[in-house]
């Protein structure tokens, strides 16, 4: 399972990219993993402003759906329109093609309470069935 050491992680399978007040969001390998073959993908809407831990949007498998949360507090800035045509590039490149979408974060500051891989990777065994 990868892990990017250069991403940041939340306890709900985020993974986050921060460049400056800006982050890019996507669910990590894990979540895609447990999730199988993604099939629908439903994403905020550019303009949206989103809390931390606030519902953003879903992805639907072939056995399950799971609720996509808001990282960190924000501005959606733009989406990744192609994974609406495309769900499996969250199953086949979760951390490239298959990212979700991006904020501006109302303080990039906040950025500093995700946790690093290695936190998230210790995290996995007590999460994981």
């Amino acid at each position: 399972m990868e892990t990017p050491k250069d991403l940041k992680f939340t306890k709900t399978h985020e993974w986050v990219r921060v460049e400056g007040d800006t982050i890019t969001v996507g669910i990590t390998d894990f979540a895609q993993s447990q999730l199988s073959d993604v099939t629908y993908v439903e994403l905020p809407e550019e303009g949206d402003h989103l809390h931390v831990n606030e519902e953003a949007g879903v992805v639907e498998s072939v056995k399950a759906a799971s609720d996509i949360y808001a990282p960190l507090s924000g501005t959606v800035t733009e989406t990744n329109t192609e994974i609406m045509d495309s769900p499996e590039f969250i199953n086949t490149d979760p951390y490239g093609t298959g990212w979700l979408f991006k904020m501006k974060l109302d303080d990039p500051a906040d950025a500093n309470q995700l946790m690093t891989a290695d936190q998230y990777e210790e995290a996995l065994p007590e999460e994981s069935e």
